[in-house]
């Protein structure tokens, strides 16, 4: 089931119309990026996040689940997984992704409930 994955926590401290652009991005175990694009539709909402030269550039597209905690005030973004964990997951291209369903499925089925490292927090 993927359908919780495009939702924030209700305790991540998300401020729906809040701009989180430019946000600082942590994982588990550090520093992964910066909040390049992001969306806070119900059942639809996701992070798009610029690497920088973490993974050599590229971006990734965070589900809204994977936010534990949003700091306003540092402007951070904390997301409940490891700098592996992310990499791991489906590769992402803005320009063909963002309204790819299947690409959705897959990125929800691998951050999803049952995912090999837990799913999200929901």
């Amino acid at each position: 089931m993927t359908e919780n994955v495009w939702n924030y926590q209700s305790a991540s401290g998300h401020l729906a119309g809040t701009d989180l652009t430019g946000y600082g991005v942590e994982a588990d175990d550090g520093h992964i990026g910066k909040v390049d694009k992001h969306s806070d539709e119900v059942g639809d909402a996701y992070l798009v996040v610029d690497t920088g030269v973490w993974i050599f550039g590229k971006e990734v597209l965070l589900p809204a689940s994977t936010v534990v905690r949003i700091d306003h005030e540092d402007r951070k973004v904390f997301v409940g997984r490891t700098k592996d964990q992310i990499k791991a997951a489906p590769e992402f291209h803005s320009d063909k992704h963002l309204g790819d369903a299947g690409y959705r499925e897959a990125l929800g089925t691998y951050y999803g409930v049952g995912a090999p490292f837990g799913g999200p927090f929901v």
